[in-house]
């Protein structure tokens, strides 16, 4: 796990329920199988990872992007570990799987490839929180490292995410037998305390209400590792490359603390100070807090970011407080305003 997500993690716990970590048994993702003795090659060509590089049982995070270089989808996958059936495991939004399914099918053409929906015969239990490592080992006998794929029993595999929260992926029948060993050794959450550690690690997630809005670049998936430039061609590659050595981004994503409830993605936000009522910003994942009100990631103007001058909904709307990520953004200061609670 990231030493700088565990401290954000820690620092921002206050909030949270006592006992850590939690288990969550709908995290609101979906996973597609991608297999045939050409999906290496496939998946490399469509997404901005560099799938050919994975060895068995390794994986990475991956944007799909759309010609012009807007995020369609984005998430984590890996190549499945020895002794389970071959192929790559993509896990995404659950609201996007059909969609990004049936356009990735749409470019198969002659390859030897098959894509599946696991999600009629699946399930997805998030682990996160301190003790994430242990409770896997508790439950499972296995050890959990950053990006790997461990298999668990005969098909089951559980995936520690970049920012160190994990996914137990279970087919068939093997889903209710995971999470009850794993009650165990992890309470019980909801999707909202599931997003709510995503967001305090600043890993941003893209849902049917922002697909296909966003360069990759805004959502600081450069930043964590969801993009190589120097792979070759894929959806949108153009664009991204050009963002990346000779434009300069005018958004990035950061967290932000709101009092107000019921925020969701695609809100916009707006500079009640500016001299345009123009939205400024997206909302691109949000959270109820235990403290008070909503934490929220979004893509938001640098200048607005940096004058403190965000509100959400409305130029009168509910004001916007930065919170500190894990990581630095380009452009920005490097350190937030300390996190409200």
């Amino acid at each position: 796990m990231h030493p700088h997500i565990l401290a954000a993690a820690s620092e921002s716990h206050a909030s949270m329920p006592d006992f850590v970590p939690v288990a969550c048994p709908d995290t609101r993702r979906a996973a597609l199988h991608v297999r045939g003795e050409d999906a290496i090659e496939f998946l490399h060509g469509q997404l901005s990872s560099d799938v050919r590089a994975l060895a068995p049982g390794e994986g990475q995070g991956w944007t799909y992007n759309s010609p012009k270089g807007r995020v369609l989808a984005n998430g984590v996958l890996w190549r499945s570990p020895p002794g389970l059936p071959v192929g790559v495991t993509l896990v995404l939004a659950a609201d996007l799987a059909d969609a990004i399914r049936r356009r990735l099918a749409m470019f198969v053409l002659r390859a030897k490839v098959t894509i599946e929906d696991a999600r009629p015969s699946s399930a997805l239990i998030g682990l996160a929180g301190e003790g994430v490592v242990e409770a896997a080992r508790a439950a499972f006998g296995v050890t959990l490292q950053p990006c790997r794929a461990v298999p668990i029993r005969d098909a089951a595999v559980a995936f520690m995410l970049p920012d160190g929260r994990a996914l137990i992926f279970a087919p068939g029948t093997e889903g209710p037998v995971l999470q009850a060993a794993l009650a165990r050794h992890a309470s019980q959450a909801s999707d909202d305390e599931w997003r709510w550690y995503g967001i305090v690690a600043g890993a941003p997630l893209v849902r049917a209400a922002t697909t296909d809005l966003f360069v990759a670049q805004t959502l600081n998936l450069d930043l964590l590792g969801a993009i190589n430039f120097r792979k070759g061609c894929y959806p949108g590659q153009e664009i991204i490359a050009r963002m990346q050595y000779l434009g300069r981004l005018k958004e990035r994503t950061f967290a932000f603390q709101v009092d107000a409830l019921d925020v969701a993605p695609g809100a916009r936000l707006f500079a009640p100070s500016g001299a345009s009522d123009q939205a400024c910003g997206t909302v691109v994942d949000a959270a109820p807090d235990r403290a008070r009100g909503t934490v929220l990631l979004a893509v938001a103007q640098l200048a607005a970011v940096e004058a403190n001058d965000l509100a959400l909904g409305a130029p009168d709307g509910a004001k916007l407080v930065r919170r500190p990520l894990p990581y630095d953004v380009p452009g920005t200061a490097t350190t937030a305003p300390a996190a409200p609670g």
